[in-house]
């Protein structure tokens, strides 16, 4: 049995990189180290790269219209659910920063913002309906090449 639609998937994905990419500006802000400030831009930007193709994504499927009692109820639901329970939590942002000090600590914060995302999304795609999965391996395949990607910066910064 689905329990999701994939445009809620997708809805929840979109979110997922808004707060991603204010999660990575804020710290950009706040951390002293110019490099990890660069790392931190640099994350944003892939995060605002990332929601867009998963708006791509939206508009290529036909979304099933969400149970609710008035209008926008669902979506205020689903980005309540995210914002606070999710990968990038908002109300701890100021926590997670307070432990980043330098490159290493920067990259692995965001390869395991990266895995959780991943987890997150093979986890829920056993809640839909098989033939609406293939979304939910096409934004996991986006996840794991920012995956790459942060490693990739990782090794150059271990050199």
């Amino acid at each position: 049995m689905a329990l999701f639609d994939i445009s809620d998937v997708i809805e929840v994905a979109m979110r997922i990189e808004e707060n991603g990419a204010a999660f990575y500006r804020h710290a950009a802000r706040v951390v002293p180290n110019k490099e990890v400030k660069a790392i931190f831009t640099r994350l944003a930007d892939d995060e605002i790269k990332h929601r867009e193709t998963f708006a791509k994504f939206r508009e290529a499927v036909e979304p099933v219209p969400p149970p609710e009692g008035y209008d926008g109820e669902y979506a205020a639901y689903l980005h309540s659910y995210v914002d606070h329970a999710l990968v990038f939590k908002t109300k701890d942002v100021e926590a997670r920063i307070s432990g980043i000090g330098d490159e290493a600590a920067a990259l692995d914060f965001a390869i395991q913002r990266e895995l959780d995302s991943i987890l997150y999304y093979r986890e829920i795609a056993d809640l839909l309906h098989p033939d609406r999965r293939t979304v939910v391996e096409k934004i996991i395949a986006e996840e794991r090449g920012h995956f790459r990607t942060l490693m990739n910066l990782k090794s150059h910064f271990a050199e």
